[in-house]
């Protein structure tokens, strides 16, 4: 059997390595390489010190079509209100661990550290966060746009959402609750993220994509559609130089949720490469905090 701990720690030492690769290749700054992460208050379930910013989760395992799949995830501090804390399913990008969600240096490449300044500002300002791996510990992509498996409706990951929505359900995640649910991710997880909106209508309040576009898009390939007209208000937070999933194709998808009446945000750092952009834990609390 796959050890998965050893995968989840190859997928963090991979991280390493490529950090390490872009500062010998002077593809980051010095400056860059020693800045601090900005102090957290005191009342944070977060904490940083001189190089990483880390939120502390707990761990879940749910067996999906046979596969165990591990969940990292975390509540607020205090009493969660009446009906439960609301609660955001994050989706990782490709290779990149979740536990690589929950600790970052601003030196990382493609935006951890905002990143990981989304959970932090999701579990301060009263937002459980659960984040899923997926195939392989983590160590690969979402099935939404995997072009080996076109009916998405029998691909291990949608096994695994309808797992988790059990779970939610039955108290696995302490008192996260499945009536105001919200989704987000980065990249692959971008796409996912509007899975959530194409497989699963009515369960999610509002999404915030990062780096990705429609749920079958892939990459410069995006054929955006059917819109359906319950599709959850959508935050667009995009890098205007992204190479990885073009710019274009995010505004398809924004054009035609608009088409449709619904409700956007679009929000682009011109200059950006493929990352979370710097304003994306700002952006994604408010978008959540204004769809109740």
């Amino acid at each position: 059997m796959m050890n998965v701990g050893l995968i989840a720690r190859l997928g963090a030492g991979l991280r390493r390595r490529r950090l390490a690769a872009l500062l010998g290749a002077g593809l980051l700054t010095t400056s860059a390489a020693a800045c601090s992460p900005a102090a957290v208050p005191a009342s944070s379930r977060c904490s940083t010190d001189a190089i990483t910013l880390s939120c502390p989760y707990r761990t879940a395992t749910l067996t999906a079509a046979g596969e165990a799949r591990q969940i990292l995830w975390q509540v607020p501090r205090g009493d969660a209100p009446e009906g439960g804390w609301p609660t955001v399913i994050m989706f990782q990008g490709s290779v990149a661990t979740p536990a690589l969600t929950w600790t970052a240096s601003p030196a990382e490449p493609f935006g951890a550290y905002s990143q990981t300044q989304v959970v932090q500002r999701l579990l301060d300002n009263g937002y459980a966060v659960l984040t899923p791996a997926t195939h392989l510990a983590g160590v690969t992509f979402w099935d939404t746009n995997n072009p080996l498996v076109p009916d998405y409706l029998s691909s291990n990951d949608h096994a695994l959402m309808l797992r988790l929505f059990d779970a939610l359900d039955s108290g696995m995640f302490g008192d996260a609750s499945t009536e105001r649910m919200y989704a987000t991710g980065i990249s692959s997880g971008g796409y996912m993220t509007s899975r959530m909106a194409v497989s699963y209508p009515g369960r999610f309040k509002a999404l915030a994509v990062a780096a990705g576009s429609y749920a079958t898009c892939l990459g410069p390939l995006c054929d955006v559609g059917p819109i359906r007209d319950d599709h959850p208000p959508t935050l667009f937070l995009h890098g205007g130089l992204d190479p990885v999933v073009p710019l274009a194709t995010m505004d398809a998808y924004r054009d035609m949720l608009r088409q449709k009446g619904i409700e956007t945000r679009r929000v682009v750092d011109p200059t950006a490469l493929h990352r979370w952009i710097s304003s994306s834990p700002a952006e994604v609390l408010a978008w959540f905090d204004k769809h109740p």
